[in-house]
């Protein structure tokens, strides 16, 4: 059985954005373009599916950490301020943002709300541990195809 632990976490949280993405239930909503995801940042997000990308990166922290809540999260995503000649500085990153981020995978059915925080449903172990046999599969699939064409290279 392959779970979240199996895969890089870069490319698992790309494969459930996109998978979030076609879901109603998770929408970007009018705000999110002109928003800094934190203090430490100076400009809005660049990439174009930000939203989707931080919702299956929620999803996948609350299923390792679980059950957690917006002030943890909040800590997780932040980094440190850039303050000019001073000392840089820890700041969270946005509340709203993950606030946002979480109601929308609770109306999903992705997560379920706790006395501790949020933590992850059935439903949402499975689609994350589906989508992350996916990915193996296909890993595993190019890595055959590399290996093939290595030999063929080599004159084997």
């Amino acid at each position: 059985m392959t779970t979240v632990y199996d895969v890089p976490p870069d490319k698992l949280t790309k494969s459930v954005g996109e998978k979030l993405k076609k879901n109603k239930a998770i929408s970007m909503p009018k705000w999110s373009m002109d928003v800094k995801k934190g203090a430490s940042k100076e400009l809005p997000p660049v990439d174009k599916d930000w939203w989707w990308v931080r919702c299956a990166s929620v999803l996948r922290q609350i299923y390792i950490n679980g059950p957690v809540g917006v002030s943890r999260l909040c800590t997780y995503y932040g980094s440190r301020v850039r303050r000019g000649a001073k000392r840089e500085r820890f700041r969270a990153a946005s509340g709203k943002i993950i606030r946002e981020a979480l109601s929308q995978l609770e109306q999903a059915e992705y997560v379920t709300k706790t006395k501790k925080g949020r933590k992850i449903s059935p439903k949402g172990q499975s689609f994350l541990n589906d989508a992350a046999h996916e990915l193996k599969v296909a890993q595993e699939q190019i890595k055959d195809v590399v290996e093939e064409t290595a030999g063929v290279t080599n004159g084997e």
